[in-house]
This record gives C-alpha cells, structure tokens and sequence, in this order.
C-alpha cells in the first residue's frame, strides 16, 4: 500500500484555470497583423480568475482549521520588495531548470500580480505544495520529463482537485473529458478520475510528453497544453513557419500567450517567494494516509458514520467520487484515509457496507406494482394477439376478459379493438395480503430490502423477525419466511 503525506486539501477559492481548449479559436490573419511584441502586451495579458478571489473564506475550510498554521507575526511583515528587471533575470537564469526561462514585460506582469495582488494565495499554495508536489515529481519522473513542469497545476487549477473550468476541464491539471478519456482516465456520473490527483497526474505527464514529441520544443509543448496542438501549428503557419514560442505569440489565441509566461513566473514566484517577504502556510502536524482497495459498493457516509471520520475528511482525500460513491462492486477502486483508519476499514468492512443498507441499497430487479382492486384499465388489442394472450399479460382469466367486454366464445377481435380489463377484486381466505407462511428463497444480489419491496406491506426488519436474524447478512439459496402483511 502507497503512503504519502497530507499537508491540507480542498481550499475553497473560486477560480478560473488556464484550461485546455479544445475548439479553434479565431486567429488574425497574416496580412492584417503587423504588430511588435512590445504593442500587444497590454491586450495579452489575461489573468485567471483565481487572482480575483475572495480568500476570507479560507479561515473557516475544513482542512485549515484542522492542519494550517498561519503566522501572523509573518504576516504584519509581509511587504513586498520590488526589484529592477536585471535581478529578475539573474535569478530566472538561476534556476536549475532544463526549460528556458526567459524575461520580458509579460513576464514580469504575471510576477507583479502573485506577489502584489495575490500574496495571499500565494502563501495557500505554498503550503498545498508540500502534499502535492511529490505527486507530481513522481509522475514526472517517470516519464523523463523536467520536474519544473510541477508547477502547471498552480496555473491550471491553484491546486485544487476539484476545479472546473468554464469549459468543463477538471482537476488539477485541467483535462477536458474527450482528452481524459483518450489518456485512459474514468469519466462518469460516480467516478471522474481527472479529480484523482496520482492518476491524473501520471496522465498528465505522458501527455506532456507526447506533446513536446511533436515540437521538440518545451515552450511550445506547454502552449499546446494550454490551447491544443492544432492551434499552436496554426500559428506556426501564419507566423511563415516560425517555431520560437515568441515568435509565434501574437498568431496565438488571447489567453495562450499569457500561459508561458506565467508558468515562467509561476517558477520564479515559488523558488523565490521568501525574497518577496512572502510567509508560506505552515502545518500543524502531517497527515499520513495510506490506500485500501473497495471491492463492494460503499456509499463514503458509511464509512464516515462507522469509522468516526468527518466525511469532509474522506471527500478531501477521495475527490474524484462526484457522488460520495465507491462502485468497488464493477471493479476494485481505490480508497485513500488516514493510515491509522486503514487497518480499521479492513477489520470493519462488513459492518460498514451493512450500516445503514436500506439506505444505499440498489434495487437490482423490481416487479411493476399491479393495478389497485377494482381499477379499470383499457387495452387497444395489436395485431397478433389473443384473448388468452392479453389476459395472460394482465393476470386475469378468459372467461373475466369475456365477461368485462360481453364477448362470446366464437368471437372474434379486432386490431384496435378497446378491451375493459378489470383487476381483481378478491384476497385469499384468511382475508391477508400475502399468504402466512410463505417462503422466499435469496437470489445472487438480493438483501432484505430489495426482497421486502416484492411483498407488499412487508419491511425488511419484518423479514428479520419472522426468520430470527440478528444481522443483515443473507445467502444465495438460503429460504425465508415471509410474515403476513
């Protein structure tokens, strides 16, 4: 079982991510731009709307009441120092990265708002870094791909697991569902595994390194990332073939240019926060989980209720159930809690998928109510069918079907034809709904409460009076007797 540690998760900012786009945008032709990089700064910059978020509310999130130490004797101190444009190149070209990490005017705007406007967030993430880089650099390494690209997340999503774009891309690393999927990872209504941040982020970087095989070019890899590859060979073209990223910059689409430049600043601002009086979000104490495979459908309040765990907690750590769901009945899925709940989870496994079942059940086969007593239905008789046929389908006799219609024996029907159908009326002897002493032999996938529902007025804990079960648990092929209603 994997383990890794948890610093705090699921940070409630609202945001907008540099977010893959998947359609083409509508670039200016090449006979109509002859505009120098200098001129079309102002109109490139596009900030993400992260950068626009209220922070107050992080105060009261789960996760920061529990583990964040924020020091406040830090924060009365925290101003920033502005340097000339020479210091910031001196320490881009510090850097120890494989990725050119050039400056400029774009550069710096992206570098002024995370530590002007959005220290704050800056601070957030910094503690968020501390769970989540690991991750990355894992994934990253993996592949052979440089370990600054660690750093895209905080652009794509401020590393949040459960950010959306406006477009639809989700996650940490901001997959669109047709990209997700082409990569493998599960999209549907219970499991979306671009929320998975170890799956997700091995994704992301075999992506990332199919990308940069077609460039060869990391700026332009990271550019692709960001609009798509069919957009940035579109600029390629319209630039006449160009393939410097800031050579095809103003062929880009709008929020493409600004995506390199900000990972540059991204890199910048988390190497070098401390120079900025910037004060990092500190733990309380760490967090260590570990991973436990579900082989059974659980609902994540089950879990909650019979370990004692705030379901806040398990969601943080489990994001990518939409649903608070574990359908570990199609497939074993992976569960991640606190280490020491790990071991609790095995030894409880049967008292916590049985808690509450009634509950979560799924019905896996339902019998249509029949009609109430002395309801009458009409039936448009179709071609093909017959007296004995129809009243076969509605449980009733020929000689009733006869009688309700004044049909005689020699007649004969007619294609849409209107059948009175009359339910019935009587009840068996003892004057019960369902007979005493009747027995129900458990089917693969029946529980109680999917078998109590095909007895009318009978309940589940009818069924465990009546056959003195102290338990939900029942067989296939075990025999039960079915109490009068």
């Amino acid at each position: 079982m994997k383990k890794f540690w948890l610093v705090f998760m699921g940070l409630g900012i609202s945001l907008y991510s540099f977010s893959q786009i998947e359609t083409d945008e509508e670039i200016v032709d090449t006979d109509t731009i002859e505009i120098a990089l200098s001129d079309t700064i102002d109109n490139a910059i596009v900030y993400p709307e992260s950068m626009e978020a209220d922070l107050n509310n992080l105060l009261t999130d789960w996760y920061m009441q529990q583990y964040a130490v924020v020091d406040d004797s830090c924060l009365v101190n925290s101003v920033n120092v502005d340097y000339p444009d020479s210091v910031y190149i001196r320490k881009l070209s510090q850097l120890p990265t494989v990725i050119e990490m050039p400056y400029n005017s774009v550069v710096r705007r992206y570098i002024d708002m995370y530590v002007q406007k959005r220290r704050a967030l800056v601070e957030n993430l910094l503690g968020l870094s501390t769970y989540y880089m690991p991750i990355f650099e894992e994934a990253l390494e993996r592949e052979g791909l440089p370990l600054e690209l660690k750093y895209l997340p905080i652009i794509e999503s401020a590393l949040r697991p459960d950010a959306t774009s406006r477009v639809g891309a989700a996650g940490l690393w901001q997959f669109m569902v047709k990209t997700g999927k082409s990569m493998g990872l599960e999209v549907n209504s219970l499991v979306d595994e671009r929320r998975d941040p170890i799956k997700s982020s091995a994704m992301a970087a075999r992506y990332l390194k199919d990308l940069y095989s077609i460039y060869h070019d990391w700026a332009l890899a990271i550019a692709s990332y960001n609009c798509g590859p069919g957009n940035v060979s579109k600029a390629i073209r319209r630039s006449g073939g160009k393939t410097d990223y800031w050579e095809i910059y103003p062929y880009l689409p709008r929020e493409t240019r600004g995506y390199v430049p900000a990972f540059i600043a991204v890199n910048y601002v988390m190497n070098y926060y401390g120079d900025h009086n910037i004060c990092p979000v500190l733990t309380r104490r760490p967090l260590l989980t570990d991973t436990v495979q579900v082989t059974r459908r659980v609902h994540l309040q089950q879990i909650s209720d019979v370990l004692q765990i705030p379901i806040e907690e398990i969601r943080s750590l489990n994001p990518q159930y939409r649903r608070d769901i574990i359908p570990g009945n199609i497939r074993p899925y992976a569960l991640i809690l606190p280490s020491q709940q790990v071991y609790a989870f095995i030894e409880a496994q049967d008292a916590i998928f049985a808690h509450n079942q009634e509950l979560y059940a799924r019905r896996l086969a339902v019998e249509p109510a029949g009609l109430a007593p002395g309801t009458t239905v009409y039936h448009k008789v179709r071609k093909g069918e017959t007296l004995s046929g129809i009243a076969q389908k509605y449980g009733v006799s020929v000689s009733n079907l006869r009688s309700w219609n004044n049909l005689r024996k020699n007649s004969y029907l007619r294609i849409g034809q209107r059948l009175a159908v009359c339910s019935k009326t009587t009840t068996s002897k003892s004057g019960a709904s369902s007979v005493k002493g009747q027995y129900h032999t458990v089917r693969k996938g029946e529980n109680l409460w999917t078998i109590s529902q095909k007895y009318k007025g009978v309940s589940a804990e009818d069924i465990k009076r009546a056959n003195n079960l102290k338990g939900n648990a029942i067989q296939p092929g075990q025999k039960l007797k079915i109490p009068a209603a």
